[in-house]
């Protein structure tokens, strides 16, 4: 699983490698991620050696293969939706993140038919974790799980601290995309642009509360900076 900027630094490399017939070096990386420090770049380097996508070759100066590319960069006709952990599978490293306007909770319809979501992997109900970066599979989702004016996504929870909001570990939620939540939302949150977790949000001056439903954790309380929403809760679907 790659987080936004692990994504956006492959693709870098791989479109650097097709326009000119070799990689890039530290300062084009850096300038191109909109990373200041040179150690940021070389953590992401790591990362993406460690999870198989490229390969460095000690005995050449600069020399970065890439082996594979994740499945949202490889299959685009399967991509409709993503949330924004990848920039919805459409990789801009030279532009700023923005924040898009969310209109606010409205009553959802009624709606019988269910409807196929993409399930982009596991999440944390517990110790954050990697972000969720690529597509599993899609799974059919009942009707009136489904917001109108939102897309949707699926989630596999892991981890017990939400079990006093009746989330269990193995359960899959239901998640409408959106950047915005409400005191109280159960939300998919992004802590630092690299870890993922789902918990309750919460407004604290020029903080976040990150609650978990279980009295074994405590809340995480973090810079507004260092959160960004990528989701709420619209439903839980359980098998036994």
């Amino acid at each position: 699983m790659l987080t936004r900027k692990q994504l956006n630094l492959l693709n870098f490399i791989r479109s650097h490698l097709q326009e000119h017939g070799y990689p890039p070096n530290f300062d084009e990386m850096a300038i191109a991620l909109n990373i200041k420090s040179k150690s940021g770049i070389h953590r992401y380097i790591i990362a993406l050696e460690e999870r198989g996508f490229i390969r460095r070759l000690a005995y050449r100066s600069r020399a970065i293969e890439v082996i594979k590319l994740p499945e949202t960069l490889v299959e685009n006709t399967k991509v409709n939706f993503q949330p924004s952990v990848i920039d919805k599978g459409n990789i801009q490293p030279l532009k700023e993140k923005t924040t898009n306007t969310i209109p606010s909770h409205t009553p959802r319809p009624v709606n019988t038919c269910s409807q196929d979501v993409p399930m982009m992997g596991r999440i944390a109900a517990g110790a954050p974790t990697d972000a969720i970066s690529e597509i599993w599979h899609d799974i059919s989702v009942p009707g009136f799980m489904i917001e109108s004016g939102y897309n949707h996504y699926a989630l596999e929870i892991q981890g017990d601290s939400m079990i006093d909001a009746g989330i269990n570990d193995g359960d899959t939620v239901v998640i409408a995309k959106t950047s915005s939540a409400k005191n109280g939302d159960i939300v998919v949150a992004m802590i630092k642009d690299y870890e993922a977790t789902l918990k309750k949000f919460y407004h604290r001056g020029s903080k976040i509360e990150l609650r978990a439903a279980n009295s074994a954790y405590d809340s995480k309380f973090l810079p507004a900076h260092q959160v960004e929403i990528q989701g709420r809760l619209v439903g839980l679907m359980r098998t036994y």
